[in-house]
């Protein structure tokens, strides 16, 4: 159940996805907003550019990937899940729980295997969002209560 409308970043490598495909199959009725960002590689993409996403404001950020042993510039997509898996742990400390980043992997059924993933992870992301505001609320509630005693 969610309350408020979804701030998704996608960085993907240009080279191994069809956006035109992906917006055609992933087609959402309710009012959250993606950002898409192209990389010539998705080896490009830097820790830096993963963090600005979420100080401006994303509730999650997906990167999507050329398949494993297939990407033009060698090893491109292990340095984009390195860096990845450096911002997700980067959350944890930080006290954003971890699962905010995901890296999705083309694979051999292509776009149905994104299109699913990409749908769980906004569910995922959507319940993390409403998780954190009851927590918020929950720690007002309490310095209240404290302030008055």
């Amino acid at each position: 159940m969610k309350t408020k409308s979804l701030k998704i970043y996608i960085f993907y490598c240009s080279t191994g996805l069809d956006t035109s495909e992906l917006f055609r199959r992933f087609s959402r009725s309710d009012t959250d907003m993606f950002k898409i960002i192209s990389l010539p590689c998705s080896g490009k993409v830097d820790v830096l550019y993963l963090l600005k996403a979420f100080e401006t404001g994303a509730d999650g950020v997906v990167l999507i990937t050329c398949p494993a042993g297939e990407c033009r510039y060698l090893e491109g997509n292990l340095r984009a899940v390195k860096r990845a898996r450096a911002v997700d742990a980067l959350l944890d400390e930080i006290g954003m729980q971890k699962g905010r980043m995901t890296v999705i992997q083309m694979q051999e059924n292509g776009m149905d295997d994104i299109v699913d993933t990409l749908k769980s992870f906004i569910d995922r992301i959507g319940s993390l969002v409403s998780s954190d505001k009851a927590q918020a609320e929950e720690e007002i509630s309490v310095k209240i209560t404290d302030d008055i005693s």
